[in-house]
């Protein structure tokens, strides 16, 4: 086999352990189930590769966990094999090995708590419309701690007034600085999650707060927030849909002769008529028109409210709007399709490209951090590192800067483990950062600009100890790094000891051909001359269908080719039975011709007649080569086997064994 394919499947085997963990792999009792040249496999070790291999078809029958432990231990005994190579020490399988384990903690560790969460978090709630409104003070993301204060004051004074028993919708229009919804009563209409970026704190609390209540202050990126919910319903999904737009000119007062215009249409569409048509020489929409009155799909609070019932009450596809006046003048709006809410899986893929853009992405894994420090003892010596910050000067905002020596050792902060990190280790990632340095300095001074550096270090390192600890922390984290690893050097092994054995020993595979080389024959064959008839002799074709059957491809193409013309080509060829069609469709006798076959693209004409019938014969190196090539491979892999087999010693368990058996 195509070692890539090989080693395709190697990465398939290993990386399919991602979805499917066995639980019983993690008992607290954990037996051995058998031993290679004294090195355990604990029962939970096999449970874990029996129940990935097998899926719903794991029976645990005493055959079938007979079967697939002989399996393993010739797996376990060709990585003791590996291990013994020193395949282990290969800096280029390392390598790949660190590569895919960082490649697994980020999924163990960002996707799993912070993506995978937020975006069940969005989905769920994207199940429900929420109408409400809100109460807004403003006040900048960056403001300094003074109007921050000033602007909560103002928010909890309005938030005071609405608890004291005053309307919430006379304080938004009296109080709130949203000039878009403070006339309303700072009514914000019918939203659903996930809302826009930088909002993730208003629609916690909007999902957060029951109907006819209020909730907050709470602060998003443009200022303090007072929310009240009205109503929660099932989403209405999404409509796609076609319009027809008839304007309404205020100035002109035509809204009766625009009426009566979209009427004439609606009453159009209901006798039959052609929407699209009808929308491309009517609508005076003209970004829509050219496209048949396409607007695509929209949800919730995308268009006036009237507009958005009257759309999302049409029950089929296909159905029609009656005229919808709205600000611009009269619609016919037609439902094409409805996106309801989708399953998870689906929504999954739309969802995740927006909660990894968004604000709130970087909010959970602020969150994550700090649950790192928690468990993992995180202390910090804030004295080491003032001391550090007084002695930068304005070099450090430069490519000139360069660390200070003597307090490299100094301990900045550590882990409860030992893990510790000092003003060396984050003097080389600033200096590592050079560019991210100078692009940050601007007004800043050095020490603010280090401060940001520093944090982004400490972060990192939180990181790479979490990532430390994912083997203690989940077990089945252990067991695929495991997994992988002996998958790697199975690999490699076999690639060396069998694969590359078998294509580079000439020698050793004649000889293997001439042990069984009667297992490669060639089956029922026949020698025939493929006729080929130019398009341009289409007219001659009958002529040289009738002079064909009692003549040779020699004598057609004799006849035929005069004059300079080259119409008939011939030419040699071997078929073995079932590899043509119109070949094995008559009998194989010498003379007999196929029916005629026409070339789609070149509208050549052609047939084939036969010349001999071949009696079965071995088959020559050269023509079965990859065929014996890889009987060789299995042959010098059973040979491997058996001499790992009486080299490591395996010695299992019965009693273990035997408990593993159900049926």
């Amino acid at each position: 086999m195509n070692q890539k394919v090989m080693k395709g499947l190697v990465w398939t085997l290993f990386l399919g352990l991602l979805v499917m963990p066995s639980k019983s792999a993690f008992a607290q009792k954990d037996p051995v189930l058998f031993t290679v040249d004294k090195k355990e496999v604990k029962v939970s070790e096999f449970q874990y590769i029996y129940n990935k291999t097998n899926g719903k078809t794991a029976s645990y029958s005493k055959e079938s966990l007979t079967e697939y432990l002989d399996l393993y231990k010739k797996f376990k005994l060709k990585v003791a094999a590996a291990k013994e190579m020193r395949l282990d020490t290969i800096p280029q399988l390392i390598q790949e090995l660190n590569g895919y384990r960082r490649q697994l903690a980020d999924s163990y560790l960002t996707d799993r708590e912070v993506t995978e969460k937020l975006t069940k978090e969005a989905y769920e709630r994207s199940k429900f419309d929420i109408s409400m409104s809100h109460i807004l003070v403003k006040v900048a993301p960056n403001a300094t701690p003074a109007d921050s204060l000033a602007a909560y004051n103002k928010i909890m004074a309005l938030k005071n007034r609405v608890e004291g028993g005053e309307n919430f919708a006379l304080v938004a229009k009296s109080g709130s600085e949203d000039v878009g919804t403070k006339d309303k009563g700072g009514s914000l209409g019918f939203l659903v999650a996930p809302f826009p970026n930088g909002f993730y704190s208003l629609e916690t609390a909007a999902y957060n707060t029951n109907e006819n209540e209020m909730s907050g202050p709470v602060r998003t990126k443009i200022g303090y927030h007072l929310v009240k919910v009205h109503l929660k319903r099932a989403a209405r999904g999404e409509i796609e849909a076609s319009h027809i737009l008839i304007r309404v000119d205020e100035k002109k007062g035509n809204d009766q002769a625009a009426k009566m215009k979209a009427d004439s249409l609606y009453t159009l569409i209901q006798g039959g008529a052609d929407f699209k048509m009808l929308a491309k020489n009517n609508s005076q929409d003209k970004a829509t028109a050219v496209k048949d009155g396409y607007i695509g799909f929209f949800g919730v609070n995308r268009f006036q409210k009237n507009f958005e019932d009257a759309i999302f009450a049409l029950e089929n596809d296909g159905d029609v709007t009656q005229p919808i006046r709205s600000k611009v003048g009269y619609h016919l709006v037609k439902r094409i399709s409805k996106r309801d809410t989708e399953e998870y899986k689906i929504a999954k893929r739309r969802l995740q490209p927006k909660i990894k853009k968004d604000a709130r992405f970087e909010l959970a894994k602020r969150s994550m951090i700090n649950r790192i420090k928690t468990e993992g003892n995180f202390t910090e010596n804030s004295a080491v590192l003032n001391s550090w910050l007084k002695g930068l000067d304005d070099v450090f905002l430069t490519f000139k800067w360069k660390p200070q020596v003597a307090k490299a050792s100094q301990q900045l902060f550590s882990f409860g483990d030992g893990l510790s990190f000092t003003v060396n280790d984050f003097e080389k990632h600033c200096q590592k950062n050079s560019r991210l340095r100078i692009r940050k300095s601007g007004n800043a001074t050095p020490q603010s600009v280090a401060q940001d550096l520093y944090k982004g270090f400490v972060d990192d390192a939180c990181i790479k100890y979490e990532e430390s600890q994912l083997e203690v922390k989940y077990p089945d984290f252990k067991s695929l790094m495991r997994e992988y690893e002996e998958g790697i050097l199975l690999f490699e092994a076999t690639k060396i000891t069998v694969w590359d054995r078998a294509s580079q020993d000439t020698v050793g595979l004649a000889a293997f051909y001439e042990r069984n080389k009667d297992n490669y024959m060639w089956g029922e064959r026949a020698k025939v001359d493929v006729i080929t008839i130019n398009s341009a002799a289409k007219k001659l074709m009958p002529k040289i269908n009738n002079y064909a059957r009692n003549h040779t491809a020699q004598e057609i193409e004799s006849k035929f080719n005069k004059g300079g013309n080259s119409f008939i080509a011939v030419k040699e060829a071997i078929f073995e039975k079932d590899k043509d069609e119109l070949l094995d469709a008559i009998a194989w006798e010498p003379g007999n011709n196929t029916e005629i076959k026409i070339d789609n693209k070149t509208k050549n004409m052609s047939f084939m007649q036969v010349k001999e019938k071949l009696a079965p014969t071995n088959k020559s190196l050269n023509d079965a080569r990859g065929y014996i090539i890889a009987d060789y491979q299995d042959e010098l892999e059973k040979e491997w086997i058996t001499g790992l087999a009486e080299k490591y010693k395996i010695k299992v368990n019965q009693k273990n064994f035997e408990n593993l058996i159900k049926e």
